[in-house]
């Protein structure tokens, strides 16, 4: 990345829709976003980072604990608009968004999304984990992807794709994972444009970017992790940590 900077923010919004409150649900001795950012801060991949929060709650477990974190001055729709906000006058180049809500994230799938943009050309990169269950692939919960031969997303889609009408084969099918890496620039003038006609129909903000010719190259990992959206996932994770 040569002198590139880069910087991790983690978006904490409290009231989470299917699970308020649930960022500062214990989680062994800390709460989930704490083990969040524990986690991403102690890859050493970042040169900071920053958690951002509508709560005070959350702004005093991450600060209390000498961690970097700030308030959102606005209301946002999405976490790509709070991050956006919070980076407008940061000076950094490369921003990775993990969701507050991935307790057990990993270094090697950062690394590789980091390693993305010593190609002067991407401006998104995410990633993606091979699906294997039937029952995730019509999961409209879990967005499915397809990439060109380079790994850039041609689509993104609750629906499962590629449509298999060939019975005697059955083709890879790789479920997308929400977390994303950016260039600054790239990021700002997302918040800028209009939502495009494929993101309101599917409710998925990654297509913006497609619909406005910005490609998102893909990597696949071994990484899925345990996302706390449900008090069951978090009883999940609660029994992977032991």
């Amino acid at each position: 990345m040569d002198k590139s900077t880069a910087y991790a923010i983690i978006p904490a919004r409290y009231a989470a829709t299917r699970f308020p409150g649930k960022l500062m649900q214990s989680l062994g001795d800390k709460p989930v976003i704490r083990h969040t950012h524990d986690n991403v801060l102690a890859t050493l991949l970042f040169d900071q980072v920053w958690v951002v929060t509508d709560s005070p709650v959350i702004l005093r477990e991450i600060q209390d604990h000498g961690g970097h974190a700030k308030m959102s001055l606005n209301t946002h729709e999405s976490g790509s608009d709070r991050i956006a906000e919070a980076i407008s006058d940061m000076d950094v180049d490369i921003v990775v968004n993990v969701q507050g809500d991935e307790p057990f994230m990993e270094r090697q799938p950062l690394a590789d999304l980091l390693d993305c943009f010593k190609d002067p050309s991407v401006q998104v990169a995410s990633l993606m984990h091979r699906i294997h269950a039937e029952t995730d692939l019509h999961n409209p919960n879990i967005v499915k992807v397809v990439t060109d031969t380079r790994g850039n997303a041609l689509y993104f889609s609750r629906w499962p794709i590629p449509y298999n009408r060939n019975e005697s084969s059955k083709p890879p099918y790789f479920r997308h994972i929400g977390v994303y890496a950016f260039r600054k620039q790239t990021l700002l003038a997302f918040t800028q444009w209009p939502m495009g006609v494929l993101e309101r129909h599917e409710k998925l903000e990654q297509l913006r970017y497609l619909e406005n010719g910005i490609s998102i190259r893909m990597v696949e990992t071994s990484f899925s992790g345990i996302g706390i959206d449900t008090p069951g996932d978090l009883d999940k994770a609660r029994a992977y940590l032991g």
